[in-house]
């Protein structure tokens, strides 16, 4: 009988599928020999291919970070032909970097050459209002690390990543989940980090450097669901009541007495920091926000838009959880993916209402908007984190993504 991890590898592996643009390919990853008659995709040739979506969006004057994602022997090349003004290539990496002012939709021939051979397709650049013209591709920590998240689990994460060649198959972001903030302060007045995470702005550097994006969890709350500071407070000075009762060393609320559950911390505050936060988001480098409660409204969804749009930094917008359906055409509006359901578990119940039963929101989803069913869980989630697998299910993609565990093969 196949063992746990070695059916989970398998999925991650030879399951991959991603109908957005491309197929990830076991050459990724090291695959044991049990796991052959498993594995269904065919493996990456040795030249040069070019995979990952054809088009990318931009907003005018944004900072432009685009990795060639190319399978094939390495050492390779990269070059582009017609790239827009204000944007310029690493030869080495296949990075593509800078700024574009101009409005328009810019076809640019892409170019990947080895000693085997030499690959060529056309990737379409669209500066616009619109960013995540298809869905966002990534990894996110929670279902790996939950609460225990810290800078070293995420970028040991993002480095596996780059090493299992997930990024040559246009995987791009390395998400932050609840669990990374400390307490208000700093120029901004905004969340700082906790002591898991010394230095959130090197981790960004470290993660771009890498030709991956990065993004961070909050929500309209005063507390998040696992208990930190959220982007609301009942107090002006941005100081919170309940840390100094319950708080743990992180920050976290903690009822000692266990009578109640996080109570103090589902509601709006009396005051906004929203701006102060997105601020510190921008000052750090961050590319994707989770706004993570429920249910989700249109005016804390309209706030937290307005603030990310007044910088010039593209950072995509994710919404959680449960977005009710009859603001269906305000989500589209103002938010890069939704979630439509609440958590869905590792049963064929669960997945089969949830994630099975999408169909109406098809009217709402297209270019830089899409909706978010959840994931789908293989393996244990709670009491065993290290064999968790996420496969998430956009309307019009697949992707799966594992925890550091099993990208690191410590399963």
């Amino acid at each position: 009988m196949m063992k746990k991890h070695d059916f989970i590898l398998a999925v991650l592996l030879g399951g991959a599928v991603l109908l957005g643009g491309g197929t990830a390919s076991a050459q990724a990853l090291s695959v044991p020999d049990t796991l052959s008659n498993y594995i269904l995709t065919p493996k990456a040739p040795e030249t040069p291919r070019i995979n990952g979506a054809k088009v990318f969006g931009v907003r005018p004057g944004s900072l432009f970070l685009y990795t060639i994602p190319a399978t094939g022997h390495r050492p390779m090349s990269f070059s582009a032909e017609n790239l827009p003004k204000g944007l310029k290539l690493d030869k080495q990496t296949g990075r593509i970097t800078g700024r574009v002012k101009k409005v328009g939709e810019y076809r640019v021939q892409l170019v990947a050459v080895n000693e085997l051979g030499t690959a060529r397709r056309e990737l379409r650049i669209r500066v616009g209002e619109h960013i995540a013209l298809t869905p966002p591709m990534g990894w996110n920590s929670w279902n790996c690390w939950g609460n225990a998240v810290s800078q070293e689990k995420v970028l040991s994460s993002a480095k596996a990543m780059v090493e299992k060649g997930l990024i040559n198959h246009g995987w791009q972001y390395i998400n932050i989940d609840d669990g990374w903030q400390g307490l208000r302060g700093g120029k901004h007045q905004g969340i700082m980090t906790n002591s898991k995470f010394p230095d959130m702005k090197g981790l960004a550097d470290e993660v771009h450097g890498m030709g991956l994006k990065i993004g961070i969890y909050s929500g309209p709350w005063v507390g998040t669901y696992a208990g930190h500071v959220g982007a609301y407070c009942d107090n002006p000075d941005g100081t919170y009541d309940w840390v100094e009762k319950y708080a743990n060393e992180y920050y976290r609320f903690v009822d000692p007495e266990k009578k109640v559950k996080h109570g103090v911390n589902y509601h709006h505050g009396k005051y906004s920091f929203v701006k102060n936060d997105v601020q510190q988001w921008v000052d750090w480098g961050m590319d994707y926000l989770k706004y993570d409660w429920n249910p989700n409204d249109v005016y804390h969804v309209k706030e937290m838009q307005e603030a990310l749009r007044s910088h010039d930094r593209d950072i995509v917008y994710s919404l959680s959880n449960s977005a009710p359906w009859g603001d269906a055409a305000q989500w589209e509006k103002m938010a890069n993916c939704w979630r439509t359901t609440g958590d869905i578990k590792d049963t064929w119940e669960s997945m089969s209402k949830l994630g099975f039963n999408q169909t109406k929101w098809a009217p709402f989803v297209g270019p830089g908007h899409w909706i978010d069913p959840d994931m789908l869980v293989v393996g244990m989630v709670a009491g065993d984190r290290s064999c968790t697998i996420r496969v998430s299910l956009p309307m019009n993609n697949i992707h799966i993504s594992a925890c550091g565990a099993c990208f690191l093969r410590r399963c």
